[in-house]
């Protein structure tokens, strides 16, 4: 015969926001600062999705607010540090559009904080955990994009 177990009522707590985070990295040198820091197991934060681009200059306004536009709370932009762009002014080019795309973030009624944009190489594998952790921690206070049709919640 078997035997019924009581089921705990579940506690009812405050939920936790749990941001959505997408990072556009250059390929030469973020997204392989990206892959130092897994290699060399540091840890940081799991609440984002890189995409990887050839370079940060390649970065459009327009990819920046389709990534808002499916769900995104958050968009970092990432490439190599001045003068060691693999397509020599990419990074430049990188600032140019950064700088449009915050208007147009601006003129959304977005937060300047849910969008950033920063300088990792690729033997920089501490940094990019830190520039990560950092970003999600701004995003998580700054709490759900308006854009966000469905954002989550942990318990």
């Amino acid at each position: 015969m078997a035997t019924k177990t009581a089921t705990l009522p579940k506690k009812k707590g405050k939920k936790k926001f749990v941001p959505s985070i997408v990072a556009f990295a250059c390929n030469w040198c973020s997204y392989a600062g990206a892959d130092t820091a897994g290699t060399n197991r540091v840890q940081y934060s799991p609440h984002f999705r890189v995409i990887r681009t050839m370079c940060s200059g390649r970065v459009t306004p327009g990819m920046v607010l389709k990534a808002f536009k499916l769900g995104a709370d958050g968009v970092l932009v990432s490439g190599c540090h001045f003068g060691d762009c693999h397509y020599i002014f990419g990074n430049y080019k990188a600032v140019e559009q950064f700088d449009k795309t915050k208007g147009l973030v601006r003129t959304l009624g977005l937060e300047d904080g849910r969008i950033r944009l920063e300088w990792v190489s690729a033997a920089e594998g501490d940094r990019w955990g830190q520039v990560i952790d950092e970003f999600v921690d701004q995003i998580t206070k700054l709490g759900p994009s308006p854009l966000n049709p469905q954002p989550k919640f942990e318990e």
